[in-house]
């Protein structure tokens, strides 16, 4: 059975994800129509958690502050229509869902940046 389900589903896993982790800010690209047009939606801000892993089903929940007030959404990776996710920058956290967050004000609501790894030299 787990077999069938693993068939039906791998047609709607998306290839070429970034690797999302809670504390990366990103960029999700959604689709959405208006009218006879067919545009797309940007939404930045911090991940707070990531949930059911690599499945179908993953997720991923963006909090950013818009005009003073907290908005949080919950965009579903593979579904068709983000169109896609891109990852700013990334943020040191110790813990995988940082919903403490959404209490912390001001300089408490920052996280501190990893640094870019060097890429690695390929022997020629």
């Amino acid at each position: 059975m787990e077999k069938q389900i693993e068939e039906l589903t791998k047609d709607n896993k998306k290839q070429g994800l970034p690797d999302i982790k809670a504390g990366d800010t990103v960029r999700v690209y959604q689709k959405y129509r208006d009218k006879d047009k067919d545009k797309i939606q940007m939404f930045e801000g911090l991940v707070l958690c990531r949930k059911h892993g690599n499945e179908v089903g993953a997720t991923i929940t963006v909090r950013k502050i818009a005009s003073g007030v907290g908005v949080e959404k919950l965009f579903p990776i593979h579904s068709p229509i983000v169109d896609k996710i891109e990852v700013v920058k990334r943020g040191k956290v110790r813990r995988s869902k940082i919903y403490y967050i959404r209490d912390a004000r001001g300089k408490a609501a920052r996280l501190k940046q990893v640094a870019a790894k060097p890429a690695k030299k390929v022997a020629e």
